[in-house]
């Protein structure tokens, strides 16, 4: 059995406790569920890119890395030189849509300085088996990388990306630029 002075004592700890002045404390949301997705290391020649990512139509487009001035490059069986420079764009494309999405190389713009853009290089996506055309299911997420062959003069400055145009659009995208320096 407790004695009454010991019961006395926990009673006013309690009731000073409780007394404080202080609102209690708002429950701790919780934390967003999040997938944990390991960092990947940049290739040597790459610049890795941290801008957002930027939406056209109902694709998602993030830009991870960029490479440029490059007078060649080696496929599985030769080398092939570059009428003036290739450039490499590390991008990461997400469906957002319930449905199947198309992506087309063709259509995704490497813009200059001065403002002339030029078209990805099939050759170049070829040679280094990366995708010209394909379906993006519904948000799925893919990277690869986008070859371009650009004038030696030309400085680039950015990408401009254009997605599938969602139900019920009026007249083509002007697309979406994200900067590359």
């Amino acid at each position: 059995m407790r004695s009454p002075r010991a019961v006395c004592a926990v009673l006013v700890t309690l009731a000073i406790a409780s007394c404080s002045g202080e609102p209690a404390a708002a429950p701790t949301p919780a934390a967003p569920r999040t997938y944990l997705i390991p960092a990947e290391t940049a290739r040597p020649d790459e610049t890795v890119i941290k801008a957002a990512p930027v939406v056209d139509g109902q694709m998602r487009f993030r830009v991870l890395g960029y490479s440029d001035g490059m007078p060649s490059m080696f496929g599985s069986h030769a080398e092939w030189n570059a009428k003036g420079y290739y450039a490499r764009v590390r991008v990461q494309i997400e469906s957002t849509d319930r449905t199947n999405q198309k992506f087309d190389a063709k259509q995704q713009l490497l813009v200059a300085s001065d403002g002339r853009t030029f078209h990805m290089d099939t050759q170049g996506q070829a040679i280094k088996r990366q995708p010209d055309e394909l379906p993006v299911g519904s948000f799925v997420k893919m990277q690869f990388d986008l070859w371009y062959d650009y004038p030696k003069d030309a400085r680039i400055t950015a990408i401009r990306f254009f997605g599938d145009p969602p139900l019920g659009a009026i007249g083509p995208s002007k697309g979406v630029e994200v900067r590359l320096r």
